[in-house]
């Protein structure tokens, strides 16, 4: 049985999707770009919007009954592969211990266009 997670301390869902679902205790994540969910503003350069995708994230992840130390495995989406050292730097913020597996994938564009999209399943 899946339960629809939801909260509005992320960005609300731009499509016909859910922020994120539990199933059998794994809370799989919908893809979590830099838009503060308060204001709509998308902040400017990589390092402000790794840092507001992450932290939108973990709100997500947060709604959902779990944390950054219970993720699994990340897909990090970014338009400028030059951008993965800054990425690294803040995301090794957010995941300090038991960091989970990732992929990192340069990509031509992302809904926005914002510069990096954020996608996480985990253990509750």
């Amino acid at each position: 049985m899946k339960k629809i997670i939801s909260t509005d301390k992320a960005p609300q869902a731009i499509g016909p999707y859910s922020q994120a679902i539990e199933v059998n205790g794994i809370v799989y994540t919908s893809g979590v770009i830099p838009v503060d969910p308060a204001t709509g503003v998308i902040p400017e350069g990589i390092e402000a919007q790794a840092n507001q995708a992450i932290g939108n994230l973990c709100e997500l992840l947060k709604a959902s009954g779990t944390e950054a130390d219970k993720v699994i495995k990340t897909t990090v989406f970014i338009k400028n592969m030059d951008d993965f050292a800054k990425v690294n730097e803040v995301y090794s913020k957010y995941f300090t211990q038991n960091c989970p597996a990732r992929s990192c994938v340069e990509v031509a564009r992302l809904p926005k266009d914002v510069l990096i999209e954020i996608e996480a399943i985990a253990e509750k």
